[in-house]
């Protein structure tokens, strides 16, 4: 089977759908606006990488349109690999190309801001999302509530494919905690992951429980960290935070191992790929009731739903976590069951290539 994927190669979530499928013996092209970076997919077997080096970053959302430049760079990429069918990944912009690109059979996958930004831009942007879904034969998403957000602009049914979790990557690793009792978060620092709610929720926590041994910390990078790291201190409260910047994705697991609670409290979130990395490694989970995190947390068994923008409620769930040891141990527990049931990242490809094989004898009639 020849699978032409169009999706960022630079996203970690592109360069595990490539490995993974190559790995079960599929031929996989893949085609990206932009050059994938040096080593990401060194000594992969029956996968060819195609790029037409445009930088995205240059452009604002507006200039989506100049992606149109690039229909033929990706007509050549076709003809070149010959697939038997074509997999875009993000609606807006790859899925725009895929249909344009009048291959057939053409599935789609929503990811978040494709669904959830995008066409709230202009009307122009609402019909070429309405366009791409028509040209799809089979539509994707990573979560029921983006799928709900996604059938606003379509009638066609949506499967649910989650980005799991490689559950021998992601695992509790059966040593102590650290000695002060540690929440975090592993996200991107940009408003819409309501960082500063965190801050501010740990802030009345704390607040509580002077005296004891209690720490923040913060792993990710983004355009609001010196905005967080003035708040914190603003709050007095930065002796207490750590701020541990961008990581290696190699080293997620182990960060998500020294929390005693994850906490996401999003004002946006597609689907909660943190949330069930916390949850793999036994890590309790608080999380805001917004997008697909009430999804991945069953509430008052893996972790504790609280309403969005809602820092007392937040600071309420973590003083019940901290005051119950045996809670948080068992909501660890039962979060990798859920996700070991739900989650499995070799069940989740396992699926995809059914998808694919179903998709591809439905083309034969």
């Amino acid at each position: 089977m020849r699978i032409l994927l169009l999706s960022d190669a630079n996203s970690i979530h592109t360069v595990r759908w490539v490995k993974g499928l190559s790995l079960l013996g599929l031929s996989i092209g893949l085609w990206s606006i932009n050059k994938p970076n040096s080593g990401l997919y060194d000594g992969l077997e029956n996968v060819k990488i195609y790029y037409s080096d445009l930088n995205q970053s240059r452009f604002g959302i507006i200039a989506k349109l100049k992606y149109l430049t690039l229909f033929f760079s990706l007509k050549k990429a076709i003809k070149d690999f010959e697939p038997d069918l074509i997999h875009a990944h993000y609606a807006s912009s790859f899925g725009l190309l895929g249909a344009l690109s009048g291959f057939k059979p053409f599935l789609l996958s929503v990811w978040g801001s494709d669904v959830f930004e995008f066409p709230n831009f202009n009307f122009l942007f609402k019909k070429v999302l309405k366009y791409n879904f028509k040209k799809a034969d089979f539509l994707m998403s990573t979560s029921h509530a983006m799928a709900d957000e996604a059938s606003k602009y379509t009638k066609k049914k949506f499967a649910i494919t989650p980005f799991g979790i490689d559950l021998d990557f992601f695992k509790p690793n059966g040593l102590v905690k650290q000695s002060s009792f540690t929440i975090g978060t592993i996200k991107t620092l940009e408003e819409k992951y309501g960082i500063d709610q965190l801050i501010d929720a740990f802030y009345i926590f704390r607040n509580k429980y002077p005296k004891e041994s209690l720490k923040l910390m913060i792993v990710g990078e983004g355009s609001r960290k010196s905005f967080l790291e003035r708040k914190v201190k603003k709050l007095g409260i930065g002796e207490f935070c750590e701020f541990k910047g961008k990581i290696e994705y190699s080293m997620v697991p182990f960060f998500h191992q020294q929390l005693d609670i994850c906490i996401c409290l999003s004002n946006s979130e597609s689907f909660g790929v943190s949330a069930i990395e916390a949850s793999s490694v036994e890590t309790p989970l608080v999380v805001s009731n917004v997008g697909g995190l009430p999804e991945v947390v069953e509430q008052g068994v893996t972790g504790i739903v609280v309403p969005a923008k809602d820092p007392q409620s937040a600071a309420d769930a973590i003083e019940k976590l901290y005051l119950d040891k045996a809670l948080r141990e068992n909501m660890g527990r039962e979060g990798r069951k859920r996700v070991e049931k739900l989650y499995d990242w070799n069940k989740n490809l396992a699926d995809m290539v059914n998808i694919y094989r179903t998709v591809l004898r439905q083309n034969e009639r």
